[in-house]
């Protein structure tokens, strides 16, 4: 008899309207569960904004416990939106094998009138009995890779995207992510230093969201090459919703002078799961080139 696990941690789908007329976590991943058979882990009752490293460290652990037993075939996680494509990212790194692993949610709450989150646990249980291995988003009558995934709308029911990314993502062994905090820091024109230089005294890491294809202002830009001779690994990713990161203008806010001095090209990958791609690297003492290494194919980076 197949046998799933569902590892509840929050988000809209478990939210119920409070006194005060705003969403709360309040429902257990029992009740969510109700109607799937499967093994309930009480994770986390989370908004997905507000989960850190340490919980993605203490995921990951829960993650690799369930799919190391001979009795479970699949792995629901129910989860919030908004960093669901981190969370997605983080398990393709440190927990993908041969048992499926399936991230879902809802944009409407359990209380809803007309809740979403019953048909995309439905469409979770499927794919986590299918057998295909690896870890997905299903979403809005949607499967979408956890490599390139990206949440596309705010309140539309089909609310994320695959950027198809090519090449297949690092798979390493699990170090705390915790104590490597990556910081993502936004160019705009103009921008000052401030940022980049307040960042350097706590980041392990960072990661640009720049403009166009990988420029930011001259200050930015000096400050950026500031903390790469100090030895900061910098990834550029862009603002810009499709294409990648070329890193081939000049200056002191473009991308191929801060590439001369060691700065990483996000080539697909957009500043969500560039965070979550370097904080790994940084953990495992991996390269943080390899992690983000592909062959780029501008064409295949389209929405689904």
């Amino acid at each position: 008899m197949t046998h799933l696990a569902l590892i509840a941690t929050g988000g809209t789908i478990a939210c119920t309207t409070v006194q005060d007329g705003s969403l709360v976590p309040t429902v257990t991943g029992a009740q969510l569960a109700a109607d799937i058979d499967a093994e309930v882990v009480e994770f986390r009752q989370l908004d997905s904004s507000s989960i850190t490293l340490a919980d993605l460290d203490e995921l990951i652990a829960v993650v690799n416990e369930q799919t190391a037993r001979s009795d479970i075939d699949g792995v629901i996680i129910t989860h919030g939106t908004d960093s669901m494509e981190e969370t997605a990212m983080a398990l393709e790194i440190f927990c993908a094998g041969d048992t499926p692993i399936v991230l879902t949610g809802a944009q409407r709450s359990y209380d809803h009138p007309r809740p979403d989150g019953p048909r995309n646990l439905r469409d979770a249980r499927e794919l986590a009995l299918s057998g295909q291995p690896g870890v997905f988003i299903c979403f809005g009558g949607m499967t979408i890779p956890a490599r390139g995934a990206r949440k596309q709308h705010t309140f539309d029911l089909r609310a994320f995207e695959s950027l198809r990314i090519p090449d297949a993502t690092p798979r390493l062994r699990p170090r705390p992510l915790a104590p490597h905090p990556v910081e993502i820091i936004p160019a705009y024109p103009g921008a000052g230093r401030v940022l980049v230089d307040a960042a350097r005294a706590s980041a392990a890491g960072l990661v640009v969201e720049a403009m166009g294809a990988g420029n930011m202002s001259g200050d930015m830009g000096r400050a950026v090459a500031d903390a790469l001779r100090d030895g900061l690994p910098v990834v550029i990713s862009t603002r810009t919703p499709y294409g990648e990161t070329a890193l081939s203008y000049g200056g002191d806010g473009g991308g191929a002078n801060l590439h001369s001095l060691g700065a990483i090209n996000a080539w697909a990958f957009r500043p969500s799961q560039a965070r979550i791609l370097l904080a790994a690297a940084l953990a495992t003492g991996t390269a943080p080139a390899k992690v983000f290494r592909q062959n780029p194919d501008p064409k295949r980076y389209v929405a689904i």
